[in-house]
């Protein structure tokens, strides 16, 4: 409950948004204004004897469950977070996911879901294109990450091109090759100059087309020519991209907007010789693209993230930038909460919980306005379609295995330390390591 004197402090610009968040989160907020109802501040005992001590100095007074928080100034987020948990503000009271996901609700036909390595990008992408096919709605799931794993998840092979999910009459998936496009790509740019030019200068044109730059620019194309390619839009409801880690999809969706606009003004974009060749012929499927984009009608961006603060973070910047391409059209979803009602005297489990509390506490203020779903952590594998039905179907009340415990601990009984590795590293001298493995498993801490 807050009490407010007779002025108006800038401060509460920033109150007022903390407020509105906590009303979001199913906190009641009430204001009470010294000029509209001086008689409730007569009324509260804790109130009325702060003025009686202090005077208007007192104002404005922050009381949280009948206990003062703060006087004389506003509290911080932080402050009424900490003062608020953990009985009323946890992770259990942010928005549930109800029986199928909240953001298919009114879902646009674009769909676009991104964040962090590893925060479950894949499976949430899979799980909302079952559910909007088994509704009904015939869906295309796409990956554009180059380590999809579509393939895993479905326990079937996603081609190039749309291919159906035998069970699952209204859905498709494909994956785009980002390498597999680069050859055909430098193939398409290379082939009309073989007999022509000399073996040599042929061979420098395909080195030109070879680099990063062509992987990437031939997965752009691939992007580009869905969005772009009405006939295929019109076959389905919706299309679903499940895209790679956040950088990689900047990237993707930046494209458009600069490649336009390169063409528009430069002179060289058709000419040049390297990866830029060609790009003229695209024009008019990149500014159909960027419109698609920039339309919040037509497309919605999942930024999905773990209860982390560095996966926050990275959400947050991912939906800023993307919002400074046009793409304003976003949800937040947070994926892998474990329910702080599940009862644990496991202390990882419980350390677990309070650092999902904690980094929700320092949900990033760009996050903050945006529509809030989350996804608890489940107990069983999630391939398959009964898996991906039983991710979107409460309840997923997670339960202890202490028979999988004991055969983990009997399964990794005679790996080594992380010292034990550390200390072998350093006897070899000096050298290159690398550290590699799936999005989300942990290099860059390993190797930090």
């Amino acid at each position: 409950m807050l009490f407010c004197g007779p002025g108006v402090d800038p401060a509460l610009l920033q109150l007022a948004r903390d407020l509105r968040w906590l009303t979001a989160q199913g906190v009641t907020v009430q204001r009470v204004g010294l000029a509209q109802e001086p008689q409730r501040f007569v009324g509260n005992p804790r109130v009325s004897a702060l003025m009686h001590e202090f005077g208007d100095q007192a104002l404005p007074a922050v009381l949280v469950n009948d206990s003062i928080l703060a006087q004389g100034r506003y509290p911080s987020r932080q402050e009424l977070i900490e003062a608020l948990a953990p009985t009323t503000l946890t992770p259990s009271t942010l928005t549930p996911m109800p029986t199928g996901p909240s953001w298919l609700a009114q879902s646009t036909r674009f769909l676009f879901f991104t964040g962090k390595g590893g925060v479950g990008k894949t499976t949430i992408a899979s799980a909302s294109a079952l559910q909007l096919a088994e509704s009904g709605q015939r869906t295309l799931l796409v990956s554009t990450d180059p380590a999809s794993n579509l393939d895993d998840v479905f326990a079937m092979r996603a081609e190039s091109v749309p291919t159906p999910v035998p069970t699952v009459p209204a859905l498709w998936i494909m994956n785009i090759d980002p390498v597999a496009a680069a050859a055909a790509y430098r193939e398409k740019m290379v082939a009309p100059y073989r007999g022509l030019l000399p073996d040599a200068a042929v061979r420098g044109m395909e080195e030109q087309f070879s680099g990063a730059c062509t992987v990437e620019i031939a997965a752009f194309n691939e992007f580009t020519a869905l969005l772009a390619d009405p006939a295929l839009v019109a076959r389905f409801d919706h299309i679903l991209f499940d895209t790679a880690p956040t950088g990689h999809t900047l990237r993707l969706l930046s494209l458009p907007t600069a490649w336009s606009s390169f063409l528009t003004t430069s002179s060289n974009g058709a000419s040049c010789l390297g990866p830029l060749a060609g790009l003229a012929e695209h024009q008019a499927q990149y500014q159909l693209t960027v419109a698609a984009l920039a339309d919040s009608a037509q497309t919605t961006v999942l930024l999905v993230s773990r209860a982390e603060v560095s996966a926050l973070r990275e959400a947050a910047r991912a939906g800023g930038e993307l919002a400074a391409l046009g793409i304003a059209q976003q949800q937040l979803v947070v994926n892998g909460l474990l329910p702080e009602d599940v009862p644990t005297t496991d202390p990882t489990a419980t350390a677990y919980i309070s650092r999902q509390r904690n980094a929700l506490a320092q949900l990033p203020s760009a996050l903050q306005a945006l529509p809030i779903a989350t996804i608890p952590l489940v107990a069983h594998d999630l391939t398959g379609l009964a898996a991906l039905r039983a991710l979107v179907t409460p309840p997923h009340a997670p339960h202890a295995d202490e028979a999988g415990a004991s055969e983990l601990a009997d399964a990794t009984a005679g790996f080594g330390s992380f010292d034990g590795l550390a200390e072998a590293v350093a006897a070899d001298g000096r050298g290159v390591v690398m550290t590699m493995g799936k999005g989300g498993v942990g290099k860059t801490t390993v190797a930090a």
